[in-house]
């Protein structure tokens, strides 16, 4: 049974229209005209117990909005949301007691407490048994690094310190369902590691679901092997990251170091079908090829042939770009799954 079901599910923000001015202002209090936004149109999926999916678009697409319903803070305006069983928005306290949420831009924790006092509380909301708090809060603490961070008020944080502390307060109740919005976004190299073995330590180590809403497409290489891709409030594509890279990555790059200058030659280079060079400067050659037609260790094999080669790269397309192809049209909503 899934953990996670959405079926049709929409949400439409309605809004006054209103003209500039004092004028306005009233007419917009005696008659108001409404507008509506679509936020999210007739998405529907699964998420089965365990898995860490990414769920990306670009800003505006319905990510936050889709959170926001699967985790009870909004009603939908359409269909039917269920996580672990329940409706999240009729059942709101009970499924407050099995999901954590982060997100990146708003805190949970008490801005003028310290940190300590702040997972106190949110121990004594959960009701959490006194050892077995103490147990996981040195589990995270090893972990996240939070033993300088216990006594410092919440205010006196940085942002990679906050994160930290989201992170702790987020799993300390031992939530079966995980929701993470932008939880890296702004913080530097380092602390985004730790958090991403944190959730890949209690994936692995409890079987914690989790739904992860990124611009940071390093998160979902890291820790997905599935995504789901929104835009425009409609679900473009459900399906592994794996099958993305296969059905759009569809072109390799292979940078040649040869012995010597190779502009002279690179008109006369005989290359298999699929393959063209793209830039031959002083001792780069750089090759392109579609791999549905050559593979790469063709192509490598024919230009060592015909040059002294001192050194070869193969550059496989990055997750950016495929999302950018994504966004661009290459995967349409009549194509999702």
């Amino acid at each position: 049974m899934p953990i996670i079901s959405a079926e049709n599910l929409s949400k439409v923000y309605r809004t006054v229209r209103r003209d500039p001015g004092l004028a306005g202002a009233l007419k917009a209090l005696v008659a108001p005209r409404y507008e509506e936004k679509r936020a999210l149109d007739r998405v529907s999926f699964t998420v089965e117990p365990g898995e860490v999916v990414g769920y990306i678009g670009v800003n505006g697409a319905g990510k936050s909005t889709t959170i926001k319903l699967l985790t009870g803070i909004l009603r939908p305006s359409g269909g039917v949301v269920r996580v672990l069983g329940r409706d999240p928005f009729r059942e709101r306290v009970a499924n407050a007691r099995d999901i954590g949420v982060v997100f990146g831009q708003r805190t949970q924790l008490w801005f003028e407490l310290a940190v300590i006092e702040s997972l106190d509380l949110i121990a004594r909301i959960y009701d959490i048994e006194p050892a077995r708090y103490r147990q996981l809060l040195d589990e995270l603490d090893h972990t996240l690094g939070l033993g300088e961070l216990l006594p410092v008020p919440v205010r006196n944080l940085s942002l990679g310190q906050r994160m930290r502390a989201e992170l702790a307060a987020t799993l300390i109740h031992e939530p079966r369902v995980v929701f993470l919005d932008e939880p890296t976004i702004g913080l530097d190299l380092v602390v985004k590691d730790r958090l991403r073995a944190l959730i890949r330590q209690e994936h692995e180590r409890r079987g914690l679901t989790v739904v992860l809403t990124t611009h940071d497409l390093g998160d979902i290489e890291e820790l997905c092997s599935r995504v789901l891709i929104v835009d425009a409030g409609q679900l473009v594509y459900d399906g592994p990251l794996a099958r993305i890279k296969e059905r759009l990555g569809t072109h390799r790059v292979l940078t040649f170091e040869v012995a010597r200058e190779v502009e002279a030659e690179a008109g006369r280079l005989s290359l298999p079908a699929g393959a063209e060079v793209v830039r031959a400067e002083g001792h780069a050659l750089v090759v392109r090829l579609d791999r549905r037609q050559a593979s790469a260790s063709q192509v490598a094999a024919a230009v060592m042939n015909q040059l002294d080669v001192a050194d070869l790269a193969v550059a496989e397309p990055d997750l950016a770009t495929l999302v950018k192809q994504i966004y661009a049209g290459a995967l349409t909503a009549g194509q999702a799954g």
